[in-house]
């Protein structure tokens, strides 16, 4: 089992940064991406970001290119989610998903999720 606990979310100005820190813990070993996922009220999951674990290869959305980075700290099993640049349509729950296949970019390859954070974008 892993657990994931998610962090750094708050209300935000439009323009404005936060970044997002997902621990890990427990078997860490079986897991080989992990990834960032958002759910506005009335929408479905989406994908956000995503990296995986041993060689650091990022994946994004095409919504959150080069407004967010993803990044990873093996010694303290956190992946991150730097968001600059926030506007109002990123204001979601945001939640982190560890997945035992190569990549995590899509939420059924999810194998364990956190309990999101939220983040709330003002105009």
């Amino acid at each position: 089992q892993v657990q994931l606990v998610e962090s750094g979310g708050g209300l935000v100005q439009a323009g404005g940064s936060l970044r997002l820190a997902c621990a890990a813990s427990g078997s860490i070993f079986s897991i080989n991406a992990m990834g960032w996922f958002r759910q506005a009220p009335g929408k479905e999951r989406e994908f956000v970001a995503s990296i995986t674990w041993r060689g650091g290869m990022t994946y994004y959305a095409d919504s959150v290119k080069g407004r967010f980075t993803i990044s990873r700290d093996n010694a303290k099993n956190t992946v991150y989610l730097q968001m600059n640049s926030l506007k109002p349509e990123d204001t979601a729950d945001y939640y982190c998903a560890a997945c035992r296949r190569g990549s995590c970019h899509i939420a059924d390859l999810g194998d364990y999720w956190g309990q999101g954070t939220q983040v709330t974008v003002s105009s």
